[in-house]
């Protein structure tokens, strides 16, 4: 049975959920224990008013479980300590770029050591296949974040400064790289492990301290995330997972008078609000990743079946749920016949089931809200015309 660590004290445990096809997804690969409580100063602790929400498996749309949901005041008590641990006197200030590295290089082993566990959940969550023996799955996105938190490692201990001479030859100038300080970063259910180390690498490579909060559709696999950052040895503060939405928890981050940075990954409206309240608030500095409208153009002298291989893996990758998909493709007339047949019969050729099957390369939509805006925009084109091939 998989312990689960809920947002009181007690021990719930629960069998932990399981695929339909055990041939792929062993019982080993279920993590023994998961957190759904939120991770504050080093510690994993039940939100302040107590409030949760569930949890979604959108193979079965059955709830996994009920997680803590972060309020106003959870993001307050996490900014304190992320202040705390960037505070001159404290362990990860004083401590230097090598020992970040070695904090961050632990880190990425233990994601190795627990990547069939990170699998799981990912898919489990978020529903993309687990396999990557279809050419993509959960598997792919634990072995790339490992890889992203190993790369940044490797910066922590080369962020020097210059030395410049001045015009009069004899002037030395001396520049140095500090850390920005204690960091917002918002990530979204696409790719909620890999966003997070696409956040967290360069932050902690830096010298940042970090407030990370998942998105409410996804949250699993970062809180398992913050069980391996606990176990690493990170100082208190240095870290901080939240569960919540956007409203709540986002727009308390991204208007916190106490945070330095914001890091915002999602949708273009969405990132608009965010550069609003940073601004509004203590004009904090913002980077942000968007969503797009990504063109794949096919030349007439293009390889027909790379072509039809790359705009399948362009559009249908993670079930399409990616920000820069290339979600509009423009054939050369002299090829578009042939194009479209080898397409279709791509598209035909995918295996849509369970995720934690290895013949599948798509599983479902994150929730019914994306699967209805899906078949949202199918009807949209044929009312102006497009023919559904």
């Amino acid at each position: 049975a998989a312990t689960v660590r809920g947002r009181s004290e007690q021990r719930l445990t629960r069998a932990p959920p399981q695929g339909p096809h055990p041939q792929l997804v062993k019982m080993e690969h279920a993590p023994k224990s998961y957190e759904t409580r939120l991770f504050i100063d080093g510690e994993f602790v039940p939100s302040k008013s107590g409030a949760s929400f569930p949890t979604v498996n959108p193979s079965t749309e059955e709830v996994i479980c009920n997680v803590s949901e972060a309020k106003a005041e959870d993001v307050d008590a996490a900014v304190d300590a992320a202040v705390r641990a960037f505070a001159p006197s404290a362990p990860w200030r004083t401590m230097g770029g090598p020992a970040r590295r070695d904090l961050m290089l632990k880190l990425a082993d233990l994601m190795e050591r627990e990547k069939n566990a990170l699998a799981y959940l990912e898919t489990l969550d978020n529903g993309k296949p687990f396999s990557s023996t279809t050419g993509y799955g959960s598997e792919v996105d634990i072995m790339l974040a490992t890889k992203v938190m190993r790369y940044y490692a490797g910066w922590a201990d080369k962020m020097g400064g210059q030395n410049v001479m001045g015009d009069d030859d004899k002037t030395l100038i001396l520049t140095f790289r500090e850390a920005v300080g204690p960091i917002g970063c918002i990530i979204p259910w696409n790719f909620p492990i890999l966003m997070a180390a696409w956040k967290l690498g360069p932050a902690l490579c830096c010298g940042c301290t970090v407030v990370l909060k998942t998105s409410e559709k996804t949250p699993l696999s970062a809180l398992f995330l913050a069980q391996l950052i606990q176990e690493a040895g990170f100082p208190k503060g240095v870290v901080n997972v939240l569960s919540g939405d956007g409203p709540t928890a986002g727009r308390a981050i991204a208007s916190h008078m106490r945070l330095t940075k914001v890091a915002f990954t999602g949708s273009t409206i969405t990132g608009q609000k965010i550069m609003t309240m940073a601004v509004e608030s203590n004009m904090k500095r913002v980077s942000l990743e968007l969503g797009g409208k990504s063109a794949l153009i096919v030349l007439g002298d293009a390889d027909l079946n790379k072509a039809t291989d790359i705009a399948q893996v362009g559009l249908f990758l993670n079930q399409g749920q990616c920000c820069c998909a290339s979600s509009r493709v423009f054939v050369h007339a002299s090829i578009y016949d042939a194009f479209l047949v080898a397409a279709k019969k791509a598209a035909e050729a995918r295996v849509l089931g369970s995720p934690f099957e290895a013949k599948t390369s798509q599983g479902p939509q994150v929730d019914k809200l994306q699967f209805d805006k899906v078949l949202g925009y199918i009807q949209d084109g044929k009312g102006e015309g497009a023919r559904l091939v």
